[in-house]
């Protein structure tokens, strides 16, 4: 009983990780690796700029790294963020789970 508890416990973690936005200010060379078209030599790309550069201001800011296009950050958008630990980015878009304001 206690194995398949630790496994519904580990799993739903995975899941909330899944969902969460990867900080590009923040991550670590593994967190960047989880995403997908992002391999280890791209996340250590970013992390280099990172360190070079300084902080992204914007998820846009991508596109300075060896690697990136227009295209392949717009294919990354909602899945990274510049501030806070796991909020979407402000790309001037509706984020999906958005959901208007109670009156």
């Amino acid at each position: 009983m206690k194995k398949i508890l630790l496994f519904v416990v580990a799993l739903l973690a995975s899941i909330n990780m899944a969902f969460a936005a990867v900080n590009l200010n923040t991550a670590t060379q593994a967190e960047l690796d989880t995403l997908k078209g992002v391999g280890p030599a791209k996340a250590k790309a970013i992390i280099g700029d990172r360190t070079k550069n300084g902080a992204f201001k914007s998820v846009d800011d991508l596109e300075r790294v060896k690697g990136f296009s227009k295209k392949s950050v717009d294919k990354l958008r909602n899945e990274l963020t510049v501030n806070g630990s796991n909020a979407p980015a402000n790309t001037g878009k509706p984020a999906l789970m958005d959901k208007p304001a109670a009156k």
